[in-house]
């Protein structure tokens, strides 16, 4: 079993990143929509990554000029729709202005500001065995099936906080309770007691999934967005 990026084609590795559509040359191919869990009806920070036009991932509002999602998720001309659990309507648009990225995390900063309420950032890894959730617009099954349009979530158990995302930066494992993460959740949240811990990485589609950890980039962030 391979685990590749959650935005592209699967490849051979053990889990795929997350994205919805190719991600940029240098990225790892990997996976998209959550896999079980259910929809979701209110998440004013949830952000629709858009690649030229189209959209590609998953991400989430931290201030009212910033986006965070993956870094393999940056590609030709970015923008996001924020406000809204459907992808295609409703909520704001806005381009992006500058990109920022650190392991496969990336900070995408808004051609203007969006009055929405934004996530709130851990200082600290989840503890191993907790029960955290996550967050996409990814594929809803392993193949055949196209991004949801409206926002899912599933909860999943965490493993170790060890793993590494798909540019090596420190990363945390969790498996599937009632759902998993897939080609375009990369960049997506990962919550623990109502704080996001995680960025969506890497999948193998099943079971199995890696997150960014927020806390290992935190100063990074700060440092970048003020936040």
């Amino acid at each position: 079993m391979r685990i590749r990026p959650l935005l592209a084609v699967l490849g051979t590795a053990l889990v795929g990143v997350l994205g919805a559509t190719s991600g940029a040359a240098a990225a790892p191919a990997g996976p998209q929509p959550i896999i079980g869990g259910g929809t979701v009806s209110s998440a004013p920070w949830a952000a629709a990554v858009l690649s030229n036009g189209s959209f590609t991932c998953s991400g989430s509002v931290i201030a009212p000029q910033w986006v965070l999602t993956a870094r393999h998720c940056i590609s030709g001309t970015m923008s996001v729709r924020v406000g809204s659990v459907n992808r295609t309507s409703g909520g704001v648009t806005r381009t992006v202005s500058a990109t920022y990225t650190r392991n496969d995390l990336a900070l995408m900063r808004l051609s203007s500001t969006v009055s929405t309420s934004a996530v709130s950032l851990a200082s600290s890894n989840p503890p191993i065995n907790s029960t955290n959730s996550i967050y996409g617009w990814g594929m809803t099954c392993y193949s055949g099936c196209s991004a949801s349009t409206t926002l899912k979530t599933a909860t999943v158990r965490v493993t170790s906080n060890s793993a590494t995302d798909a540019y090596g930066g420190q990363a945390i494992r969790s498996t599937r309770i009632n759902g998993n993460a897939w080609r375009g959740d990369s960049g997506g949240p990962q919550f623990y007691n109502g704080q996001q811990v995680g960025v969506a990485s890497t999948a193998d589609g099943s079971s199995i999934q890696n997150y960014g950890s927020v806390a290992y980039n935190r100063a990074w962030i700060t440092s970048t967005a003020g936040v």
